[in-house]
């Protein structure tokens, strides 16, 4: 009786500590044929990936640490958040090497140093309305009224407001960045979910037999503005449309095949989640 008691009170406490611990993750392995995409005609690859997210909690302190362990353990993001009242500190902890992304003069790569970071924000709420401060000086004002939520952040050039609503069966919204408008609708109708975007994509989701069929096409659009002294680049970007089939499994997996017409590839995937 006294090793069951023992064994008993030994299960509690590791119990109790593991419950402040979450892990969640995803993996999978990817073929693609690579189609007629210029320099891999007939070069197929097979790629992996395997990521792992650890989240412990006490109270009201939360610290997340993100990492990619197909190839090694590479920490991806590190971050401790904690709330006291209407502010909340998070800190970045993770000082991540962007020497790929970080073009400095003359067209280098270099690391562009410590990029680890606190931010300290307010909300508060007033009214219908919720006013955010953090320490970079933003203020955003969010509320929703009438059933049209609407956000709007003040900051240094380049003011961002956001809308969105659901009106006669149509999600829809709105975003306008330091001048730049952006709207996306999307609807249901006999099952299918059909979205539009100011982007010129129209997507279709629905259901055959237990698999999700996704069909995406964009339109023939202007290439990014260059500039060479005054002359502006007026290249196009083709049109193209991506067919996408997925089944759930009862095992737990994902199976996928992607069709995309812009070079001819087939992919297929197998992923899971935890």
């Amino acid at each position: 009786m006294k090793k069951l008691i023992a064994l008993f009170a030994t299960t509690a406490v590791a119990s109790t500590a593991m419950g402040a611990i979450a892990l969640s993750g995803t993996a999978s392995v990817k073929y693609d044929d690579n189609g007629s995409a210029a320099g891999t005609a007939g070069a197929s690859a097979t790629t992996y990936d395997a990521d792992l997210t650890i989240t412990g909690t006490a109270g009201s302190t939360t610290f997340t640490q993100s990492a990619d362990i197909d190839a090694g353990y590479s920490v991806t993001a590190s971050t401790l958040a904690t709330t006291v009242g209407p502010i909340t500190i998070s800190a970045d902890m993770h000082d991540e090497d962007d020497s790929a992304t970080v073009a400095t003069t003359g067209g280098l790569t270099s690391d562009s140093g410590d990029n680890r970071s606190v931010t300290v924000s307010l909300d508060a709420p007033i009214g219908d309305a919720t006013i955010g401060l953090d320490d970079t000086g933003d203020v955003t004002v969010t509320g929703t009224f009438s059933g049209v939520t609407v956000a709007h952040t003040v900051q240094d050039g380049a003011d961002t407001t956001t809308g969105s609503a659901s009106i006669a069966g149509m999600d829809i919204t709105l975003t306008n960045d330091a001048g730049a408008s952006e709207w996306s609708i999307g609807t249901t109708v006999a099952g299918t979910a059909v979205t539009l975007n100011s982007d010129k994509a129209v997507t279709a989701t629905f259901g055959v037999t237990g698999n999700t069929v996704v069909v995406s096409h964009t339109a023939e659009r202007a290439a990014a503005a260059s500039t060479t002294s005054t002359k502006y680049s007026t290249a196009q970007k083709d049109a193209y449309t991506t067919i996408a089939v997925s089944r759930d499994l009862t095992s737990g997996a994902t199976l996928s095949a992607t069709y995309d017409t812009s070079n001819s590839s087939l992919t297929l995937k197998a992923a899971v989640a935890f």
